[in-house]
């Protein structure tokens, strides 16, 4: 009897056991295939398909040395022992970015094709979701948007800039932007006076004017500093170019204040650097979009816009961290995320609805 149970082994053994090899190596062949196509060639799988590589595992006595073929047996084992020990599986890498905020992103690129890769960051960032400029960047790509190239970096600093950096805090800078008037008496040029704070950021704008002299520009510097009483900043220097509209009265202004009046040596914008991209950043978010027809209302876009720029829109210099200039903001992740729009849509500020 044991001879011919022997004998019907064998001859299953012989006639089954090359197709089950062929069978196991055909599985192998694909699995590899596949492999090859995984950009970064390793697969990580998830809590539930550990769990079942486990159980399966078991029915071969966990002798899958050279079955296992998704991870290293090392990995198998590893995967053992913690389950015998009643650990939790726990997935591994960066949480996935959700739907949501993809197309969150996508949204804002559509709806602003002005915006950059850091400035969707930002306004993502006031809204509560926390995610890389490459991820932002992988986003669009993959949805066939490419947003407006970044602005060009800034340039190494000038030796003086390790004296703006240990005085930003009691530093302000100014200078002129202008803005062509069309009235009915022809076309006027006018001129808006502005201050910078260095360490804040924040701007105090004047009101137009087609004729800056020398009383007006005294009177904007006054109120400037009445403002700056209002915020709790105490000048200590500005910085302003060789402009014949800063007269002598102008100076004695800040003078009588304790300021020290630093001007900036002939054609060298960089050294008054905070100012000039306030004027690029002004001139390309909001004035360029515009026709002006009278100084009331060169004198509201301004007002609007730079309302804006000092509470919602979010700021990409290095020791800003692309946040708004709000001291007191915090981002919320709850609420319903609306769009608030301000000078007929050029300008827009997402927020989260108070719940």
């Amino acid at each position: 009897m044991d001879r011919w149970f022997t004998f019907l082994f064998t001859l299953f053994a012989h006639h089954f056991t090359p197709r089950h090899n062929a069978e196991v190596r055909l599985l192998k062949a694909q699995i590899q295939i596949l492999r090859d196509r995984v950009p970064t060639g390793r697969i990580i799988p998830s809590v539930e398909e550990k769990a079942e590589l486990v159980r399966l595992g078991a029915i071969c006595g966990h002798d899958v040395g050279e079955l296992m073929e998704v991870v290293k047996p090392a990995t198998y084992r590893r995967w053992l022992d913690r389950s015998e020990k009643g650990d939790v599986p726990q997935n591994v890498g960066r949480p996935r970015i959700t739907q949501e905020i993809r197309d969150l992103v996508i949204k804002l690129a559509k709806e602003n094709g002005l915006w950059g890769y850091r400035r969707i960051v930002g306004e993502l960032k006031k809204l509560g979701h926390h995610i890389g400029i490459t991820s932002a960047k992988r986003i669009l790509n993959e949805a066939g948007i490419f947003p407006s190239p970044e602005k060009e970096k800034k340039k190494p600093p000038l030796p003086w800039g390790t004296f703006l950096k240990a005085h930003m805090e009691s530093t302000i800078a100014c200078d002129f932007f202008s803005k062509e008037v069309f009235t009915l008496t022809g076309v006027k040029t006018a001129y808006v006076l502005f201050f910078i704070h260095l360490e804040s950021r924040r701007v105090f704008c004047s009101s137009p004017s087609y004729s800056p002299d020398s009383a007006w520009v005294t009177q904007q510097a006054r109120n400037m500093l009445m403002w700056c009483d209002d915020e709790g900043i105490t000048p200590e220097f500005l910085i302003r170019d060789a402009d014949t509209k800063f007269t002598d009265s102008f100076n004695e202004v800040w003078k009588s204040e304790g300021a020290r009046v630093i001007q900036i040596p002939p054609k060298s914008p960089q050294a008054n650097a905070f100012a000039e991209s306030f004027v690029a950043s002004i001139k390309r978010e909001a004035l360029d979009f515009f026709i002006c027809v009278s100084r009331r209302q060169l004198d509201y876009i301004c007002r609007r816009w730079v309302s804006h720029y000092n509470s919602d829109r979010p700021h990409q210099g290095v020791d800003i961290g692309n946040n708004v200039l709000q001291v007191d903001f915090r981002p919320s992740q709850t609420g319903e995320i609306r769009c608030r729009e301000d000078l007929g849509g050029i300008i827009r500020s997402y927020y989260r609805e108070a719940a």
